[in-house]
């Protein structure tokens, strides 16, 4: 699957939005990926997927994690591809943690996957949780790496769509100096800008 395939896909599903926007980092953007538009359709989502885990075939993944809201369905998806376990961790008390009865074995081989990638904050907090749990962390996993590729991690890293979008601080920000309102189409509460 190419890139202007993926993004296909997101088009014509109405997840490309652009506007001004504030996004879960607290920087703001011209472009927002809405992966939830892609993904409420299932061939959609185990197409994407199944192209996801494709570069992890070989790597014994017996665990494939997620931060909750946005990579839940991803990583159901690459887990089924894979054969693996599906988790997903979520916030409690401001920190990303396994949940619900979830947990690691020691050494289990797990892949990080996400449905977009901006600064790469949120699969490091939850690259942490996998090796607070004692996993084995093998590879990096996104639809969409809206960092231009420069989101880097020590391990194998894939994305099906790698876009350099660019992003602004809320004080240098050109949409806000030009008057327009950012909006929040995001899952999680955002700092204020």
């Amino acid at each position: 699957m190419t890139q202007q395939e993926v993004l296909a896909i997101y088009e014509t599903t109405g997840g490309l939005l652009r506007g001004h926007f504030l996004l879960t980092s607290g920087l703001h953007s011209d472009v927002y990926l809405q992966s939830a538009l892609v993904l409420q359709h299932p061939t959609h989502a185990e197409t994407l997927c199944r192209e996801l885990a494709e570069p992890f075939r070989d790597d014994g993944v017996q665990v494939v994690v997620a931060p909750a809201i946005g990579g839940i369905l991803v990583a159901h998806e690459v887990a089924r591809a894979l054969g693996a376990r599906c988790l997903f961790a979520e916030r409690d008390d401001g920190a990303m943690r396994l949940r619900r009865g979830f947990a690691l074995r020691p050494g289990e081989r797990c892949l990080v996957v996400e449905d977009v990638i901006t600064t790469g904050g949120s699969t490091r907090e939850v690259i942490q949780v996998v090796e607070d749990g004692g996993g084995l962390l093998v590879g990096v996993g996104a639809l969409i790496d809206r960092s231009g590729g420069t989101a880097a991690f020590a391990v194998k890293k894939a994305a099906l769509a790698t876009l350099a979008v660019p992003t602004y601080k809320p004080e240098d920000c050109p949409l806000c100096k030009g008057g327009t309102p950012a909006v929040k189409p995001g899952s999680r509460t955002m700092p204020k800008g």
